[in-house]
């Protein structure tokens, strides 16, 4: 095969996966959270003054440092960052995802995006724009307060071909143009839906993924098509995602892709864990993943790695170690320990859950 053909091959199944609107996995860090990060830290926390560290980024933002500061040059509270780089864009519709604890805010080409630069626990934070094709500025200003620091930036593009103004959820409405799906996915059945029941039809995409969890890179558990209408069971606390009752499975789809029949704050709150077949359901106890971590055999960094468990997943606390440094649970069918300082406790008391290890 030559090259000019090879290349053609690998565009195609590049706008293969764009079709299907599938977001591309952390495994891809020039798509997830870009490269070529240049990091300015400050020892205030309102990015005053000279930056006392410099560093290049070989990767994205993508950070847990627990209480620890990012660099000896800073301290351990009451610090603060510019993270600025160009990374080139398609043209085309992208979520971009803000998780951070103390605050945040994000530029793209000099005009401010997002603003959440005050004190909080870790949140996340989306948004939807409209993106030209070619290269574009981006800048995160992060600070921490007090207690943990956290931070990470990504970015997913979920459609092509868009024009208008940049969408943010529940503002303007964009134009897409079409989106044809380079295979046939057969109809999902639909299943019945009883009277008055609130409903999300797919409007803005061709096919939608429906994930595991309220949140992008959560595994897919169904893929539904435009035009199709589903009862809505749930939502998460700011109504971003919905839980949908597909024929077999519940399941959770980005609600910006949704007409609603009716109010869509009319559905009731429910939890992140509460999909069909998920050990969670069940569990008093319950926490979220706030960076990607090892799954481990035994509660210390010694024993055998038997998982992977990615950023934002949602597990049950089976068990803790008596110091507590370390939490059991089942990720993907799987029973192990995962270190505590890199989980959030969402729901429950932890200090209820029985202590299982040493």
């Amino acid at each position: 095969m030559t090259k000019r053909r090879l290349g053609w091959v690998l565009a195609l199944l590049m706008c293969m996966v764009i079709a299907l609107n599938i977001a591309v996995t952390a495994a891809d860090p020039a798509h997830d959270f870009g490269t070529g990060w240049t990091a300015q830290y400050f020892n205030n926390a309102t990015l005053q003054g000279t930056p006392v560290f410099t560093e290049t980024l070989p990767g994205g933002i993508n950070f847990n440092w627990g209480t620890n500061p990012p660099n000896a040059s800073t301290p351990a509270t009451n610090w603060s960052a510019r993270f600025t780089s160009v990374q080139n864009f398609n043209q085309g519709a992208y979520l971009f995802s803000v998780t951070s604890d103390d605050g945040v805010r994000v530029f793209v080409d000099n005009v401010v995006v997002l603003d959440q630069f005050i004190g909080r626990t870790l949140t996340t934070d989306t948004f939807t724009l409209n993106m030209t094709a070619g290269p574009h500025t981006l800048v995160v200003e992060y600070f921490n307060g007090i207690d943990s620091a956290a931070l990470q930036f990504q970015w997913f593009q979920v459609s092509g071909g868009v024009t208008g103004t940049p969408v943010f959820p529940g503002g303007p409405t964009a134009t897409f143009g079409p989106t044809p799906t380079a295979t046939r996915i057969p109809p999902t059945s639909l299943p019945p839906i009883p009277p008055g029941a609130l409903t999300g039809t797919v409007i803005r995409a061709s096919v939608l993924l429906v994930r595991q969890q309220p949140f992008i890179g959560a595994p897919v558990v169904s893929r539904i098509l435009r035009g199709q209408t589903y009862q809505i069971i749930g939502r998460n606390e700011n109504a971003t995602w919905f839980l949908l009752q597909l024929s077999t499975v519940q399941g959770w789809a980005w609600g910006y892709y949704l007409g609603f029949n009716t109010n869509e704050f009319n559905a009731p709150v429910v939890g992140s864990f509460q999909t069909s077949g998920d050990p969670a359901l069940s569990a008093g106890v319950v926490m979220q993943a706030v960076a990607g971590i090892r799954l481990r055999a035994a509660p210390n960094t010694a024993s055998e790695q038997i998982g992977r468990v990615q950023w934002g997943s949602i597990m049950p606390v089976l068990g803790r170690s008596s110091d507590g440094g370390w939490y059991q649970t089942q990720y993907l069918g799987t029973i192990g320990w995962v270190a505590a300082p890199y989980v959030e406790i969402i729901q429950g008391d932890v200090n209820t859950v029985p202590i299982t290890g040493p």
